[in-house]
């Protein structure tokens, strides 16, 4: 799977991904909010494992944020979980290169991958929940579309303390109307 974006390019993961996710696994400032699999050491033959097996899974997709310009791997996006009953599944986005941080790319990503779990996957709701302590993703959320739906008070412990989580959501009734 292939979807070219303004400045990026989304594309499934492959085996040969692992050098990079292992870089970004090394830096606490690039996992800090990330799921927590991150806060354990990974070694690459790991990564590589895991991303060997990533695109067989039915209930996630996964894809690779790659730099138009270099075709570098940059991050990757989106939705896990994913119901087959309910029409839902839940969205994430890392931005692992830190040089792309602040340019608008995760905002034009998760359009990018809400609007295929609509349209593609023929999802119903798309959530997510977002540290409060991190206003940029937040910003970049609601800069996509995403509704805010309530608090998970202490939900997350991050830098030896608990915080917040925001839930978001998308509709698809919302958002073909508003895209």
């Amino acid at each position: 799977m292939q979807i070219s974006l303004e400045s990026v390019l989304l594309r499934s993961l492959a085996v040969e991904d692992a050098t990079q996710f292992h870089q970004w696994s090394q830096d606490r400032d690039v996992t800090q909010f990330s799921l927590s699999s991150y806060g354990y050491p990974q070694s690459k033959d790991d990564i590589a494992q895991w991303l060997s097996t990533i695109n067989a899974n039915s209930k996630s997709v996964s894809l690779g944020i790659c730099c138009i310009k270099t075709g570098k791997i940059i991050g990757y996006a989106g939705i896990t979980g994913i119901s087959t009953l309910n029409r839902s599944g839940e969205y994430f986005i890392l931005i692992g290169d830190k040089t792309y941080w602040g340019k608008g790319i995760a905002t034009q990503v998760t359009k990018a991958v809400t609007e295929y779990g609509f349209n593609t996957l023929g999802l119903h709701r798309v959530e997510l929940t977002a540290f409060a302590v991190n206003p940029w993703a937040v910003r970049a959320y609601e800069k996509a579309g995403y509704v805010h739906e309530g608090i998970k008070r202490q939900s997350g412990f991050r830098h030896g303390k608990f915080h917040d989580k925001i839930m978001m959501a998308a509709l698809a009734l919302d958002w073909n109307s508003n895209n």
